[in-house]
């Protein structure tokens, strides 16, 4: 049974996304700017944060707010916090492809709690909250039993303003399709989290992620029994922008891997 909390927090999501779905594909250019190289953002990111953060401040009164586009202020000394990611995948959805999500997560004296993941387009409800499992439209779920590199499918994301990295995410690139079952880039890091959470994916990796893009599915991955580290095998994967999660079975291979080219 879910939470008051939980569930107060899933509405909240269900409400901007159908704000989202009543935009999808009606966009038009003029309403798209840019934050920086190939950093797009639309009225539907900023209105949609608007609306998580009025709902989210009724659920918890003493929260304050991470959130990607800074339309509440930014309280990362409160110990009580909302990490916001309002439109995942905005790329995705400007360009009329349906995978894009709504990320929040609560987090409580430096632990998340709470995680939402929500994917209006494809109807999918993803959540958790810790120490009680991870659940898509309220059916729990698992990360795969794959317990070898060569027999996964490994998600990941790639560099799309920040190029210092370019030819090693290249040369690691290359040794994972030639040791796995093939890699996927779905343009949403919290679907591709969630994709781990519920046993699509075997493993996901990416850097130059902020706390907004990962804090919700890290949860779902961990409360599905996956395992979410930084590279270097450690905590620090919400702002120390890396992050593997995976299943177990893989993991420390996936690790390896991107400790060895992107460490």
């Amino acid at each position: 049974m879910h939470s008051a909390l939980l569930l107060a927090t899933m509405e909240a999501c269900r409400s901007a996304g159908e704000f989202q779905l009543n935009h999808f594909q009606h966009v038009t250019s003029d309403a798209v700017s840019d934050k920086g190289l190939n950093q797009l953002v639309s009225f539907v990111d900023v209105e949609s944060e608007k609306m998580l953060v009025e709902r989210l401040q009724i659920i918890r009164p003493d929260a304050g707010f991470i959130t990607e586009e800074n339309t509440a202020p930014k309280a990362t000394e409160n110990p009580v916090v909302w990490i916001i990611d309002p439109l995942d995948g905005t790329t995705n959805f400007l360009h009329g492809l349906q995978v894009f999500s709504i990320s929040v997560a609560l987090m409580e004296h430096g632990v998340i709690t709470v995680g939402v993941v929500y994917a209006p387009a494809l109807n999918e409800m993803f959540c958790a909250e810790r120490g009680k499992g991870a659940f898509l439209n309220d059916n729990p779920i698992r990360v795969s039993g794959v317990c070898h590199l060569s027999a996964s499918l490994i998600a990941t994301g790639f560099p799309y303003h920040e190029f210092q990295q370019t030819a090693a995410y290249l040369s690691l690139l290359e040794v994972l399709m030639k040791k796995t079952h093939g890699l996927r880039r779905m343009g949403s890091a919290a679907i591709d989290l969630a994709y781990t959470a519920c046993g699509r994916f075997d493993g996901f990796y990416e850097t130059g992620l902020n706390a907004w893009d990962v804090a919700a599915g890290a949860l779902l991955v961990e409360e599905a029994g996956g395992k979410v580290s930084d590279f270097q095998s450690r905590s620090n994967y919400l702002f120390g922008k890396q992050i593997v999660a995976a299943a177990p079975g893989v993991y420390r291979d996936l690790q390896s891997n991107t400790l060895s080219y992107l460490g």
